[in-house]
């Protein structure tokens, strides 16, 4: 690895701007954001819907940054930070594999620069003093009853989904339910992520609902007097985080907001901060292009002049198998029949970006039992489809030089004639409509059906000015529909919303289909990890 200081000055970065993690990390000042001037451009790469084969999306990006520097080009990463709570569950690191690694990939995945505990400590406080607000009658009307605010904890734990706070005695705080969400998924880390700045920081904190008081007014932080407690823990994890792929280039590591109820990106300001110092920035969203492409548009570029120039798309011929019906134990077995019929998943996903005005390339992740034939159907559907390129990939294996073919392609895409992007629905369009929207044309679905609940919720955030917030629909990541056993591309059916939540101070309303668990359990087998005599973490 390169001393982080010399990652830093091939971005025309001097070391005053570091506040350095040791030797390989640091931290980099906002004022490093350049305000004008030249500016790279932008390629975001999402993924065909998830299946348990996996696809390779970080591993896809990361590579995809290694090969454009042996192009010549000036290439950075932005990604979210891993999940402690994932890493010892199923899901494992969150940094690349193979040839097309983030480093150091031990200290990345594990405490990192600490912006995760910065995140979880804010949110707890704004919880303690919450409670204590309630308890002693601080603001008019409030009492514990309408607390809505949760804890939160960066591990796995089904225990503490649901759980009874309060007991002990006069001396505590009056009983009632409650629960725990992981730290991904706390609204101080979305609004972190979106936040352009410490005052812009500071005004969406304000705006955070944590209860509601007798009168159905919100309750915010700014009533409970959190705001500034919690900019004093968030001062330094607004800060995006410097590392570097295996082969030297930047990369840009920061907030990691959950995927479902929240946009899944990385932050406004690791983006921005990328694209003054590059040619190409290479940057992330999460899950399948029908959670994380439409919620990056709606939600993070949109807002924030973060629109991309090309959008990548990640396939697996197993993955499209998968979405053709083959078992998992199956997927090394050649089946051009299951890649023929799992591709209309692809197919519609490649639409969909294309339906934004955006060209898309189409990645195809290699595996060592894919097949000529198997090959052959997903490029040629891809493309028929709408794709401007179907490219193999074997980053993995090779690093950047493996993936020299699919950069020449989205350099190609990126610089092509810019037709403008167009978006699924108006901002000024009422919620019900705006899912309605997506529903169509994202979802496959005839309609939407709303419970009774989430109908007067709707109305009752529209009578409180937030009406026309964006959506950032929270649906299962394992199809494009709101069924999770619904491979390929599902049809005639009717989309259900079974409940509406607002985040304000994120500055979105994420209606709720199905059910969405935001305190993930771990597997029967957690991941073990451990130290060697050198200290040196094994098992990521």
């Amino acid at each position: 690895m390169l001393p982080i200081g010399d990652v830093a000055r091939t971005m025309g970065l001097d070391e005053e701007a570091l506040i350095p993690h040791g030797r390989f990390k640091a931290k980099i000042s906002l004022d490093a954001i350049p305000k004008d001037g030249p500016r790279g451009k932008l390629v975001l790469v999402t993924g065909m819907t998830p299946t348990a084969a996996g696809e390779g999306k970080t591993t896809t990006t990361v590579g995809l940054t290694q090969a454009m520097g042996r192009l010549g080009h000036r290439a950075m990463a932005a990604l979210r930070e891993p999940s402690l709570g994932p890493i010892f569950g199923i899901k494992g690191g969150g940094t690349g594999g193979g040839a097309a690694r983030v480093v150091p990939e031990d200290e990345i995945n594990i405490h990192f620069t600490g912006d995760a505990h910065a995140v979880a400590s804010a949110h707890n406080l704004l919880s303690a003093l919450t409670d204590n607000a309630a308890q002693r009658g601080q603001v008019e009307g409030f009492a514990p009853s309408g607390i809505t605010w949760r804890r939160v904890v960066d591990v796995e734990e089904r225990a503490l989904r649901s759980v009874v706070t309060g007991l002990g005695g006069a001396n505590n705080a009056p009983i009632r339910e409650s629960g725990f969400d992981i730290v991904t998924a706390s609204e101080v880390m979305a609004v972190l992520a979106l936040a352009s700045g410490l005052d812009d920081l500071r005004e969406r904190l304000s705006k955070i609902v944590v209860g509601f008081a007798n009168d159905g007014g919100p309750v915010t932080a700014r009533d409970v007097d959190a705001v500034g407690s919690m900019m004093a823990l968030l001062r330094y994890a607004i800060q995006p985080n410097l590392v570097q792929t295996l082969e030297g280039q930047p990369v840009i590591v920061h907030t990691g907001p959950f995927g479902n109820i929240a946009h899944g990106c990385s932050s406004v300001v690791a983006d921005r901060l990328a694209l003054g110092h590059s040619d190409y920035v290479m940057t992330e969203a999460g899950f399948g292009a029908d959670l994380g492409f439409e919620k990056f548009m709606h939600i993070k570029a949109r807002f924030n002049d973060l629109e991309p120039s090309a959008v990548v798309l990640v396939t697996t011929v197993r993955a499209v198998k998968s979405h053709g019906g083959v078992r998992r134990r199956e997927l090394d077995t050649p089946n051009e029949t299951a890649v023929s019929e799992g591709m209309a998943n692809v197919e519609h996903l490649v639409g969909v970006i294309r339906s934004f005005g955006l060209p898309v390339v189409t990645a195809i992740n290699r595996f060592p039992t894919d097949t000529p034939g198997e090959v052959s159907i997903v490029k040629s559907r891809s493309e028929a489809a709408g794709a401007h390129a179907t490219v193999e990939s074997d980053v993995f294996g090779r690093g950047g030089e493996g993936g020299i073919d699919l950069a020449q392609a989205v350099v190609e895409a990126a610089d092509g004639p810019a037709g403008g992007v167009k978006y699924l629905y108006p901002e000024d369009a009422a919620t019900q409509e705006k899912v309605l929207a997506l529903a169509r044309q994202v979802y496959c679905a005839d309609g939407v059906e709303w419970s009774a609940a989430a109908r007067r919720r709707v109305r009752s955030f529209a009578e409180l000015g937030w009406g026309t917030l964006p959506v950032c629909v929270a649906k299962t990541h394992l199809s494009i529909s709101d069924k999770p056993r619904l491979k390929g591309r599902p049809t005639g059916y009717t989309f259900r919303v079974s409940d509406v939540r607002a985040s304000v101070g994120a500055g979105f309303i994420y209606p709720i289909s199905g059910s969405i668990v935001t305190m993930p359990g771990l597997p029967s087998t957690p991941r073990s990890l451990d130290i060697d005599d050198e200290g040196r973490v094994l098992g990521l």
